[in-house]
């Protein structure tokens, strides 16, 4: 029985259709059909549509002969639909990962209802990722207006006979009038399903013309058949969505906005000024948008935005000339405290440009507490991290007034990236740059030759800052060879003595291993698989290559899946709650995590350099490894097999992946080979005593 029609237009859309489609057939479920209408189409898009139904039974290519809108060929396609749900796509959008197993739960929790909304999110065409913007756990007819947000019960859409419209914003009505129908249930998902692509140009919402005065009429023939108190529920929405069309750029042209507005304020005066009683939504509770409409003032609301946009242009000045002041203050105060003399018994430690207190400067942090009691250890973090800073550890917040009395009088300076806002090194002072992983992609330098991963660096200050270091952590030969290069520099000297972060492989017992799976809430007996993808400079958020949910199940109930995103794409992965994954982007301690593994499922992070002190099984997944190469460049071929290159088994397809432990291959007498070289290759200083070596090196002359 089909669960789902996913019905999708496609008219001009070649450049995006392959990849709607697949991400609608990439859900883990067999109960869809996928009913793609050819709107006439005068490029590939029929091709592209008939070469996926060839391939998979659930698509259906249906072709109209002349092109008639999207509103008609949705209606043909849901003419067409056998399922129990409807759920319109449109070509050049994407249905995200897990999204029609998310919805068929949500259906499930409320019993079937007539409408169910979710969130959707935005790309625009640098990929960059923004949420939709949308509240909802408030009224459903505030909720964006578009027939792709939500699912609609096919019996409901039928017996209320609901259709989209001919010509522009053809889902007003049907979107509309399925909210507001008598005894209509509506439930909510506030998860996002749907990504909606806003296209550089081509698409009706970025093509400015008089069609977009549809939108008015559309509301005219809502308002002229609604009862009085669906009209006074509808009105205020109308009027908003009215005036964000006007004030969008990419529908309505400078020279009809005038016109625009007093359409928009004849047909809000018609049903909200006359059926305005007393007491009911008066002036007085009405927006300043709407005010203007109920006064068919034009002059009222450009004058209205004009104050706006003036206010928020003050207060942006007002802003930047305060944070002039202060930066200039700041600058007078930090040449007085570069006078005075160093502190020998300060230490000021920075990680992951001010995130927090972790990895190699942690460690040594640690091991100074114990071995040097005498220095004392300062954290740089930012505003917005000073939440992750352990009780009983001091810390300055980057930019204030202590920031900068800490940096001009420390003696030692620990950072695995760079302290913020341009510090002078004084004579005296000594830096130790720990870096923060082994280098698979290219670096420092060598960076120059992939533009594209380089986003706007300056070469000229990653060469001052080397020479400010007065050491460079190194975790392996390979790692001092490239440093040496990509950082040249006289100043400082290779500090060949492993990672301090790793030391923790050695040193952990199995009590240890065993409190922090069950901190976790992972249950004994229970394989645990920690996937640790890493970012890539050509994509914008979290983005797993693979259905996390369906790759679960392939194993079985005895595997659970602890999932880390990479932090440059925020605190969490953004997974529905599932009892076989477990969501640990904000936990405290990837080191934690990779004990309490049994093994690593990754790509190209550098993770997998610190895993190998485990000598536990490495699993490469690298679906994109030729993009990711050509974009960022990389020292060596990571899926060669080649010893000391390949640490274990290597999938590049979801279905390769499942196979790799189902199989066994992950955990086989090859793939133990493999990680048997490549820990001699990147591990040899590792022994859980680098960070008391980096702490005698670098504290040696203090008592």
């Amino acid at each position: 029985m089909t669960r789902f029609s996913v019905v999708v237009p496609a008219h001009r859309v070649q450049g995006y259709l392959r990849e709607c489609l697949d991400s609608v057939l990439d859900q883990s479920r067999g109960d869809l059909e996928l009913i793609v209408v050819d709107d006439a189409s005068p490029d590939a898009s029929a091709a592209i549509a008939a070469e996926c139904a060839e391939r998979d039974p659930r698509v259906q290519l249906v072709r109209v002969p002349a092109h008639s809108g999207p509103g008609p060929a949705r209606n043909i396609g849901a003419d067409r639909a056998t399922g129990d749900y409807l759920l319109f796509l449109d070509g050049d959008d994407l249905l995200l990962p897990g999204a029609l197993d998310a919805i068929d739960e949500a259906l499930d929790t409320a019993d079937d209802p007539d409408v169910l909304v979710f969130g959707h999110d935005r790309v625009d065409w640098w990929e960059s990722v923004r949420a939709g913007g949308d509240d909802l756990a408030g009224d459903p007819l505030a909720v964006t207006v578009a027939a792709w947000n939500r699912v609609f019960r096919r019996g409901f859409w039928q017996e209320r006979r609901l259709a989209f419209s001919d010509g522009p914003y053809e889902d007003v009505v049907p979107v509309r009038r399925a909210t507001l129908a008598p005894g209509a249930r509506t439930a909510v998902l506030d998860t996002i399903c749907v990504r909606w692509r806003e296209r550089r140009g081509g698409s009706f919402a970025t093509s400015p013309g008089r069609e977009h005065f549809a939108v008015i009429g559309r509301y005219e023939e809502l308002l002229a058949a609604a009862d009085p108190a669906d009209r006074a529920r509808l009105t205020p929405h109308a009027a908003a969505h009215l005036l964000a069309v006007l004030d969008d750029s990419g529908r309505v042209k400078p020279g009809d906005r005038r016109e625009f507005f007093r359409g928009a304020a004849r047909l809000y005066r018609t049903y909200a000024v006359a059926d305005a009683a007393p007491g009911e939504r008066g002036a007085d509770v009405r927006g300043v948008g709407e005010q203007a409409l109920a006064t068919a003032s034009y002059a009222a609301y450009e004058a209205q935005r004009k104050r706006a946009s003036r206010r928020k242009g003050v207060a942006r000045r007002l802003k930047e000339q305060k944070k002039r002041l202060r930066a200039r203050a700041m600058r007078v105060t930090y040449r007085t405290d570069l006078r005075r003399p160093l502190d020998p018994t300060l230490a000021v430690y920075g990680a992951y440009w001010n995130r927090g207190i972790s990895c190699n400067p942690a460690a040594i942090h640690a091991k100074a507490r114990e071995l040097a009691p005498h220095i004392r250890g300062v954290w740089v973090v930012s505003s917005r991290n000073k939440h992750r800073v352990p009780a009983g550890v001091e810390y300055v917040i980057e930019g204030s007034r202590s920031y900068w009395q800490t940096m001009a009088r420390a003696t030692y300076l620990i950072n695995n990236s760079s302290f913020p806002g341009g510090f002078t090194k004084r004579p005296g002072q000594l830096y130790l740059q720990t870096h923060h992983g082994t280098p698979l992609k290219k670096m420092g330098l060598d960076q120059r030759r992939y533009p594209a991963g380089t986003h706007g660096i300056s070469f000229a200050k990653v060469l001052a800052h080397t020479d400010q270091w007065d050491f460079s952590l190194s975790a392996n030969p390979h790692s001092t060879e490239v440093w040496e290069r990509v950082y040249p520099s006289t100043a400082y000297e290779a500090l060949e003595a492993g990672y301090p972060r790793n030391d923790v492989y050695f040193t952990a017992g199995e009590a240890e291993i065993a409190a922090v799976r069950e901190e976790l809430g992972v249950g004994e007996g229970r394989k645990v698989l920690l996937y640790a993808p890493t970012h890539r400079d050509y994509q914008k958020g979290f983005l797993p290559r693979l259905d996390l949910e369906r790759f679960v199940r392939s194993l079985g109930e005895e595997y659970v899946v602890l999932v880390r995103a990479h932090y440059f794409y925020g605190a969490d992965a953004g997974l529905r709650a599932h009892p076989q994954l477990i969501d640990v982007t904000a936990h405290a301690s990837v080191e934690n995590l990779c004990l309490a593994a049994d093994a690593l499922v990754t790509d190209y992070s550098s993770l997998m350099f610190d895993y190998a002190c485990l000598n536990r099984p490495i699993v490469t997944y690298a679906p994109d490894w030729q993009a990711y190469r050509l974009a960022r460049g990389t020292y060596f071929d990571l899926l060669s097999g080649r010893p000391g290159e390949t640490p274990g088994a290597v999938a590049t397809s979801e279905e390769g992946l499942a196979e790799v432990f189902r199989s066994g291959a992950w955990k086989s007498g090859e793939a133990t080979k493999l990680r048997a070289a490549f820990r001699a290759r990147f591990c040899p200083y590792d022994d859980g005593g680098a960070a008391e070596r980096v702490v005698r090196r670098l504290f040696a002359h203090t008592s």
